[in-house]
């Protein structure tokens, strides 16, 4: 097992990629540097082989699928995960190992947000859905992370072989700071500088289609992790549906005698019928997610145990 794992997704990144293997090599000198490769079809993969990282292949694209990869085949007490395109400072690196390995933390976020991103970050949208996914984060799971979409982030072992990855690209950061925050592990912000990518080497972040990916997988994630507050939310709607349309024909009702819209009485009634349905699937849902979280627990420690007894028997 590798004491610290940096751990470095690639695609078309030449004009950076030996930069941060580099400055990976200077800060953090006793541990391997993984590059996956998905799919260049630049110099990426030489580059990173001369200046001396281990190079593997996922030939999935998209991030998500590479972290996924990284994850299964790589044993290590501390995971660096890094993007490969030179925007995040490494001074900080060691530190944030440090707190996975001596301090017991399960993640420690590299945070932008707080140093440097806005005034290197010329692309007001992406600023933009940085904030506010940290905010609809924060509100949603009751949390106070500092940056949620950033590549930079050091976990222990017990994280990594414990996430389920199930995004398939960019939406895989978002992932993994819920499912860190909602299974109360012990999550850290330490502020990074950042700086914006060269010229050269464009993003491969689509702010549009990409940024409904992120709003999507927040809300699917959500519905997950919370689906009493989540069907709750939708049978309340549709119950206010219901009762906009039955009221009118109650308070006629109540003066003539007569019901004189039946279909609107019929169609309420089966809305509330719905909204009733709707609650009912929150409430056994979230059954099924907090026997989801006993699991996780067990698993958890199951690891946990398996990564104590290799160090005793090491």
């Amino acid at each position: 097992m590798d004491n610290i794992a940096v751990i470095i997704p690639c695609y078309n990144e030449e004009w950076t990629i030996k930069k941060v293997i580099l400055d990976c090599k200077k800060y953090l000198k006793d541990a391997k540097i993984y590059v996956y490769d998905n799919n260049s079809t630049d110099d990426s993969v030489n580059i990173a082989k001369e200046a001396g990282a281990i190079v593997r292949y996922e030939y999935k694209q998209g991030k998500g699928n590479v972290v996924r990869e990284m994850f299964r085949d790589i044993n290590a007490k501390c995971y660096l995960l890094v993007d490969a395109d030179d925007t995040y400072s490494l001074t900080s690196a060691k530190m944030m190992c440090d707190y996975v390995l001596n301090d017991n933390y399960d993640m420690v976020i590299g945070d932008r947000l707080s140093s440097t991103y806005f005034k290197e970050n010329k692309r007001k949208f992406h600023n933009f859905g940085n904030v506010l996914v940290c905010n609809l984060i924060n509100k949603f799971f009751k949390s106070d992370v500092k940056d949620v979409m950033t590549g930079f982030r050091c976990m222990s072992y017990e994280f990594v072989k414990t996430f389920p990855v199930l995004s398939k690209g960019f939406e895989i950061e978002t992932e993994m700071t819920i499912h860190a925050v909602y299974n109360n592990l012990n999550v850290k912000s330490v502020v990074v500088d950042y700086k914006d990518r060269p010229k050269e080497s464009p993003s491969k972040l689509n702010t549009v289609s990409d940024g409904f990916k992120v709003i999507g997988e927040i809300l699917k994630l959500y519905k997950d992790y919370k689906p009493f507050s989540f069907f709750t939310f939708i049978a309340f709607v549709l119950f206010v549906i219901a009762t906009i349309y039955f009221v009118p024909v109650l308070m006629a009702f109540m003066k003539t005698g007569r019901v004189d819209k039946f279909p609107t009485l019929i169609v309420s009634g089966y809305v509330y019928i719905a909204a009733l349905l709707t609650f009912f699937v929150g409430l056994i849902l979230s059954t099924i997610a907090e026997n989801e979280r006993k699991h996780f627990e067990e698993n958890y420690h199951t690891v946990k145990m398996m990564k104590d007894l290799e160090r005793t028997s090491a």
